[in-house]
């Protein structure tokens, strides 16, 4: 399936002349698609299931439930986008009197434009058509075209005739939404003009391909690229000896989850030196069986991802093979280990993702060594400290919120809530910018502010009217008003 050129400029054309119908929609009127579309997805629940089961081979329950998490997310915005203070509005009334005399200003936050949204291979339904790219994008007026991933061409297709037909039936602006497939027409895509933001969620090097477009246009538009993650955790000693086998068991549990193949998979985990938790969670690791992967070109590239890691100095394997044939027997549990002074000499060889169900342990002797090899760890979308009462980890927790966009005491990063307060994104490569792709804030990635000065009250947005005849949350003349 590839999309031809004339047809993906017809698209965009259509998304372009659909942007301004969409913006001037109402806040309401746009939540009405938001939640047809999330019926509608609900209501095929089970055809849906069945084709994305064939494709990438997830499971009956996994995907049930990922559909319930992406109509969940549908539901989320369109609460967000009625409650109103992803508007941003703020109104300063003239003043005459200051030093300059200032005019009376009044900021919203307006829809970008069409905006691209890439597919991601891990998450069928929850990061592709209808994902929460599109559910936010959607949200604040922007249409969307969707590129298609590879991996799940039949499920693309089918969720987004059932997509189209919800949004139509709710009387949303032909063009709107769209899908594309192929990996010319995504480069192509990427560098229409007509598009003015993309959302991404992918491997690094197709990403930063993708990014480098962006930023390189004639006018170039934010790229919101989620990358890759090494999603480091660390275990002190007071944790280690207090709860060394729970441990044990949240780690393996942790890593294999879904075959290895979350965005948030705890692929490093820091340990103190001299104790036998690699043989524990060896352990836990041993009666784990092989799973499928999502596609076979993933498949192929975990066995060469476990050789490159299990062939470099100072490393050895501690559970698991790295002789295995991912793609025909589905991907087994591969355990390392290392030290923190083998990961300072050689960053460049052991801070590698390894995308499938492996994990490496590194063992520090102090805490200087430690932080010295935290320092080396790239950006992150998660960091996990354990950590028993009483032992002083600040200095650890503020290390670790410098190199990701989460961090979780005592817990497990995989799974990741979607609500008012989360924040899916981190330093490079984790992410391309500051915002997050998961929760209420990521609509603010398809906005942009826009001050209107001493504008007549009839052509100002009814968030900034005097009268505030939405009812929202704003700061008027620096004091937050609820409405």
């Amino acid at each position: 399936m590839q999309t031809a050129t004339q047809d993906l400029q017809d698209l965009t054309a259509a998304a372009h002349a659909a942007a301004g119908p969409a913006a001037a929609a109402s806040d309401a009127v746009r939540a009405t698609w938001l939640l047809a579309v999330a019926d509608a997805l609900d209501a095929n629940v089970a055809e849906l299931v069945e084709i994305a089961d064939a494709e990438s081979r997830l499971g009956t329950a996994r995907l049930t439930g990922e559909v319930a998490r992406t109509t969940g997310q549908l539901r989320l915005f369109a609460r967000v986008i009625t409650e109103g203070s992803y508007l941003e509005a703020v109104i300063d009334h003239a003043n005459p009197d200051a030093t300059p005399p200032s005019p009376d200003l009044r900021r919203i936050l307006r829809p970008v434009g069409p905006v691209a949204v890439f597919s991601a291979s891990n998450f069928p339904f929850a990061f592709s058509v209808a994902g929460g790219d599109t559910a936010s994008a959607l949200a604040v007026g922007c249409p969307v075209i969707v590129k298609a991933h590879s991996g799940h061409l039949e499920l693309s297709k089918r969720t987004a005739e059932i997509v189209s037909q919800a949004l139509n039936d709710a009387g949303a602006p032909a063009g709107l939404f769209a899908l594309v497939a192929g990996r010319e027409a995504g480069t192509a895509l990427v560098q229409d003009t007509h598009i003015k933001a993309v959302g991404f969620t992918g491997s690094i090097p197709g990403g930063r391909a993708l990014f480098d477009l962006a930023v390189s246009r004639p006018d170039p538009i934010p790229f919101y690229g989620e990358l890759g993650s090494l999603n480091p955790v660390v275990i002190t000693a007071g944790a280690m000896a207090a709860r060394s086998s729970g441990l044990a068991a949240g780690l393996a549990a942790s890593f294999t989850m879904g075959a290895g193949q979350f965005c948030t998979k705890p692929g490093l985990v820091f340990i103190p030196a001299g104790t036998s938790f690699g043989t524990e969670v060896a352990a836990e690791c041993a009666d784990r069986a092989a799973a499928p992967m999502l596609t076979d070109r993933i498949a192929s590239a975990y066995p060469q991802g476990l050789a490159g890691l299990a062939g470099q100095p100072g490393v050895t394997v501690l559970s698991g093979t790295t002789q295995q044939d991912a793609a025909a027997d589905g991907a087994s549990a591969v355990l390392f280990s290392t030290t923190a002074a083998n990961v300072i000499e050689r960053p460049d060889e052991l801070l590698e993702e390894c995308f499938g169900p492996a994990a490496l342990l590194i063992e520090y002797g102090s805490e200087a060594e430690l932080a010295s090899a935290l320092a080396l760890v790239p950006g992150s979308l998660t960091a996990t400290v354990h950590a028993a009462g009483g032992e002083n980890v600040a200095p650890l927790v503020d290390q670790l919120t410098g190199l990701a966009g989460r961090v979780l005491f005592g817990g497990w990063p995989t799974g990741v809530a979607v609500n008012w307060a989360q924040q899916h994104g981190g330093p490079y490569p984790a992410t391309t910018s500051l915002f997050t792709s998961v929760g209420a804030t990521a609509v603010r990635r398809f906005q942009r502010p826009v001050a209107y000065q001493d504008a007549p009250a009839a052509l100002l947005p009814e968030a900034l009217r005097e009268d505030n005849p939405l009812g929202i949350r704003r700061r008027v003349d620096g004091v937050l008003q609820l409405g």
